[in-house]
């Protein structure tokens, strides 16, 4: 039986339950459910702490599991990436007060507080940047104001929070961080864990796309399928109306209405677009 851990709470616990329950796989619907078993797809869920996920996998306890890139590269864990999953997206930026510092070399010789030690110690090695870092467990925002320290490094999604506590970024991102599938290092994917990535890569391909058919005079069909190649090639077929074909296409779901806009210049009409509800490429 395939174990697979998840996030049990914070801002990747919902989407990867999401994302798993589109793949086919059973979900709880008790957050205080710590472990579920799928029968069906022989796999046995355990939900963790997401900043655990990556010891657990590396260490073999668990085959699989769901957590962030920046979690994964400060746990010094024997685990690595299988595959993004492209949400929960953010990056890990310094901060400090508004007006203060704008450049990371302005570090030296001062205090930087954060969650994630291990990543920002490997940073400030490679930068040539000599700190002090001040551990935290959270509420990282408010140890300038505090007095712990001078600066911060933290993960950023929209910097609302830095904001209210009078803080600003500054400098490059020290890395950007998504989501991610993660495996034990060095160790052969099974039958079950290509299973699970193949459904997961679909339900990525089925968030990105939808399927466009429309109706269009044969004589106009080269030029309305190089609006809409497809992955591979769009499926045409014959229509009891002479002269006319039926296309059916693949096209990236951000792009929808303009391709519509595209398709109706060119002279295709009854145009319909639907939503994918899974993929296999």
């Amino acid at each position: 039986m395939l174990r697979i851990a998840v996030p049990n709470k914070g801002a990747l616990s919902q989407a990867s339950q999401t994302m798993l329950s589109e793949a086919g796989y059973l979900q709880r619907r008790d957050s205080r459910e710590l472990v579920l078993t799928d029968e069906e797809n022989n796999v046995e869920f355990f939900y963790l702490r997401p900043r655990d996920i990556a010891v657990y996998v590396g260490s073999g306890t668990l085959d699989v599991g769901i957590t962030g890139r920046d979690l994964l590269m400060d746990s010094d864990s024997a685990a690595e990436e299988a595959l993004p999953l492209g949400f929960a997206k953010s990056t890990f930026r310094f901060a400090g007060p508004f007006g203060q510092f704008s450049d990371v070399r302005e570090l030296a010789g001062k205090r930087i507080a954060t969650s994630y030690d291990r990543l920002l110690r490997q940073y400030l090695e490679e930068a040539g940047i000599d700190a002090g870092v001040v551990r935290l467990d959270g509420a990282i925002e408010s140890s300038i104001r505090l007095g712990v320290a001078d600066a911060i490094a933290d993960v950023v999604e929209t910097g609302n929070t830095m904001r209210a506590a009078g803080l600003e970024v500054f400098g490059e991102p020290i890395m950007r961080s998504e989501a991610m599938l993660i495996r034990q290092r060095e160790v052969e994917d099974t039958d079950a864990v290509e299973i699970l990535a193949r459904r997961l890569r679909g339900v990525l391909v089925a968030r990105q796309y939808v399927m466009m058919d429309y109706d269009i005079r044969e004589d106009l069909l080269e030029e309305a399928t190089a609006v809409t190649p497809g992955l591979e090639a769009p499926t045409v077929s014959s229509l009891s109306r002479e002269g006319w074909v039926a296309v059916r296409a693949m096209v990236p779901q951000r792009t929808t209405n303009q391709t519509m806009d595209r398709l109706y210049e060119v002279g295709a009409r009854a145009i319909l677009v639907s939503p994918i509800a899974a993929a296999r490429l």
